[in-house]
């Protein structure tokens, strides 16, 4: 019985804990949450094809000015990469600092969602 309730507890904390993270940040909030779990929503303005594995989505300004990267990493997630610019997308991940920009490293499907 004891396991069980603490299961429980941590099960419920996790899902509370998922459930805050949906609510996109705030652009001013990014450097504040660098490490953490977090989601990031913008227009997509560029798209750069690295290679097979690798494609940088540059969001909310073009690849000098972007507020953010979406590193789309592996071969999981397979997106309309042609008609991808100017779509809104939101993308849940680790926030890191990659050259003095957020970047988020995405490889799932479950962590990226177009909105319309």
């Amino acid at each position: 019985m004891k396991n069980f309730l603490s299961a429980f507890i941590l099960l419920t904390g996790f899902a509370l804990s998922t459930k805050a993270q949906q609510k996109p940040l705030l652009p001013s909030d990014y450097k504040d949450h660098i490490d953490k779990v977090a989601t990031l929503c913008d227009v997509v303005y560029e798209v750069k094809i690295i290679s097979d594995t690798v494609t940088n989505l540059y969001m909310g300004g073009n690849h000098t000015n972007a507020k953010f990267t979406i590193a789309i990493k592996g071969n999981k997630l397979q997106l309309d990469w042609t008609n991808l610019k100017r779509k809104r997308i939101c993308v849940t991940g680790v926030l890191q600092l990659y050259k003095n920009t957020i970047q988020v490293i995405a490889s799932e499907p479950n962590q990226v969602s177009i909105t319309k």
